[in-house]
């Protein structure tokens, strides 16, 4: 079913088309949200591969990135198509978190994948499972620097049902990490059946200052509130930033610049907090290489993409801080084993992207 997609994607564009975006598609759980809630809800892959091309925020390369259907039980994999290398999208893959989120194969530590945490981010948004995604380059493409232009090319990909449960992490005990004026904790959860999220920010720089936002991670809230926002760096880092060979991709197009108190982007903001929102699209981006939905509170001042690693690292250091909520019917017979806390003691858990 393909028809004109138009120029919804920013710095990139569609080679694939769509008549009409899936928005309607979601994910019901027993809240009967989307997207990123947990409870006995079905994992979800995409109808139909898609494909855009853009370039690199910090590599300034052109890339082409593919998103495909995967099997029940494969979970998000990233796929350096020029080398022939898969990467799993999980927290103990991830090698630099300067500026960006980066994965590597541990067994070929320079195939990289820089700037996943987008990508992963809307994925877990609009409640995909299990995908292939693909790369011709060592990074994915900034778009506008948002995660809108790729939940727009998921909307048009399309969401299918597959036949097993989606794996739930539930938090049991609350873990704090905590670097100089940086924390960010992981809490067990309420009665909301995801994750909820606490996140304020502090910069020197009148145009973002301190902010502060709260929100419930449904599909929809992802959708409407968070996956609009885009990057943003301050004028006085572009320079230090190119000099260390990051950023060359950067521009207007791609990211919100500021100056002390002036926002330089023509159109300005696309909302008065954009910031904080787009440092809490990083977390579930970030937070959704933990391979399976979370079921916690997350609460951040001043965490960045090392923070929220460091974070789910210390989660799951210690079995008794966790457990697998829901079973897993994995389709495929090569799913990694997860030896964690689940409903009844001792049981070896299946799942997908399992963390360890």
């Amino acid at each position: 079913m393909d028809a004109m997609v138009g120029d919804a994607i920013g710095s990139g564009y569609a080679t694939k088309t769509c008549e009409t975006p899936a928005r309607a598609v979601q994910i019901s759980g027993p809240s009967g949200n989307g997207g990123l809630v947990g409870g006995a809800v079905q994992q979800h892959t995409l109808k139909s591969s898609i494909h855009c091309m853009g370039v690199g925020l910090h590599s300034g390369r052109k890339v082409s990135l593919g998103l495909h259907p995967a099997a029940a039980g494969t979970g998000i994999i990233f796929r350096r198509t020029d080398l022939g290398i898969d990467i799993p999208a999980r927290f103990d893959h991830v090698v630099d978190t300067r500026l960006c989120t980066v994965l590597a194969d541990p067994a070929h530590p320079t195939a990289r994948i820089g700037t996943v945490e987008h990508v992963m981010a809307a994925l877990a948004g609009c409640g995909v499972s299990n995908a292939l995604v693909t790369l011709d380059g060592p990074e994915a493409p900034i778009l506008d620097g948002s995660a809108a232009g790729f939940t727009f090319l998921i909307d048009c990909a399309g969401l299918r049902a597959q036949h097993a449960d989606a794996p739930v992490i539930e938090i049991l005990r609350s873990v704090v990490v905590q670097e100089g004026e940086s924390a960010a904790e992981l809490h067990p959860g309420g009665t909301f059946p995801g994750l909820s999220a606490t996140l304020s920010i502090d910069f020197a720089a009148a145009a973002i200052g301190s902010q502060e936002m709260s929100l419930d991670m449904t599909g929809e809230n992802f959708r409407s509130m968070l996956a609009p926002a885009r990057t943003f760096t301050q004028l006085h880092e572009v320079d230090q930033l190119r000099r260390a060979g990051l950023a060359l991709g950067g521009s207007l197009d791609n990211a919100v610049v500021v100056d002390g108190e002036k926002v330089l982007n023509p159109g300005g903001l696309r909302m008065a907090d954009e910031f904080v929102r787009h440092k809490l699209l990083d977390v579930v981006g970030d937070l959704a290489l933990a391979g399976a939905v979370l079921h916690g509170r997350f609460i951040g001042h001043r965490s960045g993409h090392a923070m929220n690693n460091r974070l789910l690292r210390a989660v799951f250091a210690e079995p008794a801080n966790w457990r697998l909520a829901t079973e897993h019917d994995a389709s495929t017979d090569d799913v990694p084993a997860l030896s964690g806390r689940s409903g009844r003691q001792g049981n070896r858990m299946a799942i997908a992207a399992a963390p360890f």
